[in-house]
This record gives structure tokens, sequence and C-alpha cells, in this order.
């Protein structure tokens, strides 16, 4: 079974508050000196199950990031292609260069700021999507959700019939390259790509447990809960080293 990883990166970051140039993106800002996105490429080469990553960029900082990924000595191949204008776009480019492939090539796609993804977990959500064809990961919200209109309640969602998604997202390549194309056909955009599929009623989006740490950074407050994540992930590191040396 082969994996294909796609990391949509040509965003802004207009959430962020910072300029939206350069190393102020918040895929490219620093942490625990190297930049998110780095961070998050580092997780998925871990995964057994991938065989390839697919980083869509903008074209400006194609050659930046390829002294990036070069520093890396991955062990496995990381493509780096033009992004578009919106997250549908780059990930739809990136499908585009996987031409036709046998039905069991799967495809994860994951966002790029999401560097704190277990490794564990993502090949949890492949195995699932290897069975049913579509998986992601997701995790039941813990404060009440409201349905409002205009600032007044209308309802109260019960949280047991909710799920925040996160991702990667995984789906047989067929399937998501069908619900791409029809997305575009009908001028629909999605939030995430379980959304896409969705609308091709052919088969169910499943949904594995995710995790609390699996969180996207996108406001500036995210930084000090991502540097504290990073914190615990290199002194777990450390301390694994040391109790095998």
């Amino acid at each position: 079974m082969k994996v294909t990883v796609i990391l949509p990166a040509a965003g802004l970051g207009t959430r962020m508050g910072r300029e939206n140039s350069g190393t102020s993106r918040k895929q490219f800002m620093l942490l625990q000196g190297a930049p998110i996105l780095v961070h998050t490429i580092r997780k998925f080469l871990r995964c057994p199950s991938v065989a390839e990553i697919v980083v869509a960029l903008r074209r400006e900082d194609m050659e930046w990031a390829r002294g990036l990924v070069e520093l890396e000595r991955p062990s496995k191949p990381v493509r780096l292609v033009e992004g578009g204008d919106s997250r549908q776009h780059s990930v739809e480019n990136a499908l585009g260069t996987l031409g036709a492939s046998p039905a069991a090539h799967l495809v994860a796609v994951h966002d790029a700021v999401r560097p704190f993804i277990d490794p564990e977990l993502v090949e949890k959500v492949i195995a699932e999507a290897a069975q049913t064809g579509a998986a992601i990961l997701g995790i039941v919200p813990v404060d009440t959700v409201k349905r409002v209109h205009k600032n007044k309640i209308r309802d109260t969602l019960p949280r047991e019939n909710l799920v925040l998604a996160q991702t990667p997202q995984v789906f047989r390549l067929d399937l998501l390259q069908k619900a791409f194309a029809s997305a575009r056909k009908d001028g629909f955009t999605g939030t995430d790509e379980a959304s896409l599929v969705e609308r091709l009623d052919e088969v169910e989006v499943n949904v594995v447990q995710g995790s609390s740490r699996n969180i996207k950074i996108t406001r500036a407050t995210d930084m000090e809960l991502a540097r504290l994540f990073a914190s615990l992930e290199k002194n777990g590191v450390e301390e694994k080293n040391e109790k095998a040396s």
C-alpha cells in the first residue's frame, strides 16, 4: 500500500496578525530552532506507511523551502509543488502531480501547521482508510456548543453527536480526485477534504479518535502552547535516548 502525504503550506497566515511574507508566515515560524513546517515533515518521515511527502508552497518560497528539506536529508522523497490561492487549490495542484494510481493508493492531507501529530495516530487513520476508503481524525468537543442566529441562541447541540475535525484526513486517491473534480465543476469550496468527499455520497467518512495535542497553530497565542508541547516532546526524546544508552 502506497500512501502519499500532502502538506498544503501556501497560506498567508492572515490570522497571525503579522506581515504576510517570508518567515513571518505561521508555517515558517521557528519552533525549537526549526520552522513549523519542518517539524511537521519530520513526523511523517517517521511513519512506516508513508511513501512520499508532497508540500504545496507559494512560488516565492520554493527555493528557500528546498534548502530546508535538503538539510533534513529525508529518508523518503519530499517533493515541492506550487500551491494555489486557497488550501483547496493547493491540495488539488498537489493531487494533479500524482496522476493515475492503483485503487490501493491512499492520500493523506495534513495541515502543515499541525506539527504535533503523533505518528501512531497517522498509522491508525491510514489503516482505517485502507479498510473503508475514507477516514479522518477527530475529537469530541469539551465545551457546550450552541447554534446561534444574530447573537441569539437557537439550539444546544448534543456533544456526543459532534466531533472537531483534525488532520490527517486520508482517502483513496481515485475518490479524492473525483471529489475535487466535482467541487471544481460545481464551484464548491469546502473547509476540509472530508467536506468534498461527503458531497459524493459514495462512501461514509469514518472518524478515528484524535488528540488534543494535535493543535493547529493559527493565532499568535497558539505559539505559547506550541512551545510547551515542543519542549515536552524534546524532553521525552531525550529521556528515551538516555534509557536506551
